[in-house]
């Protein structure tokens, strides 16, 4: 795991030379990378190569060409914890924020964050490197939590829940409504007196949620699902 001094030591010992705060921003990237236990295997142009992160080439490189491209760039890593297997991470620049996406070997899905430039770049450019970024800890730490740790899966916690609905199982049910954490029973109960009442349905009904079936005493409250927006991102020819 990197932390603020760790990328901070990889920054100034490759020495980099920036032409703009968006370079600052993608190099920091590649040295949280570095300091993770990665290893750069291609750069610039290289790293956009066809079936670049499935070669079996695991040699190190310099970051020659590493800010060639105008408004993107690319690196491609070996992860010798891994098995060496590659990892290819695109940033790219759009209204004033760097968009990263990663890509382990073998998977389908990027890992992606955006990071806000002017969030982290000093007031003092001409200084040394610490006197370039601000909020480096907060930076790596968004690095680590939401790009590094994710590339090869979640992992899984001591006395987490196998039950993918996370739902209670046995003989009660949670009902998750704004917020709220409810129990309803899933059958009918007994009450002392020997009758047997039937379960209240946890939800109203609408077209989606059908009202309550035969057995059911009527909803307790009306229930209405929340419209959800999914915002999706194409970027032609980027994975």
């Amino acid at each position: 795991m990197s932390n603020e001094r760790s990328v901070m030591a990889v920054i100034r010992a490759a020495r980099p030379s920036f032409r703009n705060d968006t370079d600052k921003i993608a190099f920091a990237v590649h040295a949280a990378f570095l300091s993770s236990g990665f290893v750069l295997t291609a750069v610039g142009p290289n790293a956009l190569a066809e079936n670049v992160i499935s070669s079996p080439s695991t040699d190190e490189v310099g970051i020659d060409n590493w800010n060639q491209f105008e408004d993107h760039y690319a690196f491609v890593y070996a992860n010798p914890e891994k098995g060496s297997n590659k990892v290819l991470v695109k940033c790219l620049l759009m209204n004033g924020k760097l968009l990263v996406d990663a890509l382990a070997h073998g998977s389908s899905q990027p890992v992606h964050l955006e990071i806000d430039i002017n969030n982290y770049v000093g007031e003092n450019g001409n200084g040394n490197y610490s006197a370039q970024y601000k909020n480096l800890d907060k930076l790596v730490s968004n690095l680590d939590k939401e790009v590094i740790s994710k590339l090869y899966g979640p992992v899984s916690t001591s006395g987490s829940s196998s039950n993918p609905s996370g739902l209670e199982t046995g003989s009660r049910r949670n009902v998750n409504g704004d917020g709220v954490r409810i129990n309803e029973p899933t059958g009918p109960q007994p009450h002392p007196s020997g009758v047997v009442i039937p379960p209240v349905n946890p939800v109203g009904g609408s077209d989606l949620f059908p009202g309550p079936g035969a057995g059911m005493y009527p909803t307790r409250y009306t229930f209405i699902p929340n419209q959800c927006i999914s915002n999706h991102r194409w970027l032609a020819g980027w994975f």
